[in-house]
């Protein structure tokens, strides 16, 4: 494989590199050794050697210089960039209707809805593009403008004059 180098810096960048150099961010200092090095002439493995860290991890950084700039000096954001939601919009609005149906509609032995029944169901009923958990859907619905609470049980009293009775207990 061919030596790979960093170009020829400008006055600008060896100046901010060393300047990096001295920096709270070990990613910072760490991207200005390399950098550093190679435009000294060091190859990518006798900087990683050196650094106690991969050849390719040196190569890494040189081809993010090389695209990037000064910018490259910079870590990124490690969370992910694509698409994550496990609900699209047609999904999503079969999720919607599954919540307004009772879920002994689904076998289910209970007539009220939690969110790790949701999810069970989601998956049985193949709702979702992928295996969801009760976060994603409790997600999924609050970006949809669904308020969720935990169910309640209230109790009802077959006596006719119930309420009057714990009215007058109140006062």
């Amino acid at each position: 494989m061919k030596p790979i180098y960093v170009r020829e810096l400008t006055d600008e960048e060896r100046r901010t590199m060393e300047k990096g150099l001295r920096s709270r961010s070990a990613f910072v200092v760490r991207r200005c050794q390399m950098l550093l090095s190679s435009a000294a002439g060091k190859t990518a493995n006798q900087i990683g050697t050196g650094l106690y860290c991969s050849g390719q991890a040196v190569r890494e950084a040189i081809h993010a210089f090389e695209e990037e700039g000064l910018t490259s000096l910079q870590e990124k954001s490690h969370a992910r960039q694509d698409q994550q939601s496990a609900f699209d919009e047609a999904e999503r609005e079969r999720l919607q209707e599954l919540i307004r149906l009772s879920p002994r509609q689904f076998g289910h032995e209970t007539s009220v809805w939690t969110l790790a029944l949701l999810a069970k169901t989601c998956q049985s009923e193949e709702i979702a593009s992928r295996p969801v958990n009760s976060d994603n859907v409790g997600y999924v619905l609050r970006q949809m403008g669904v308020e969720w609470r935990r169910a309640k049980h209230w109790v009802r009293s077959p006596d006719a004059h119930y309420e009057h009775r714990k009215k007058d207990e109140t006062d």
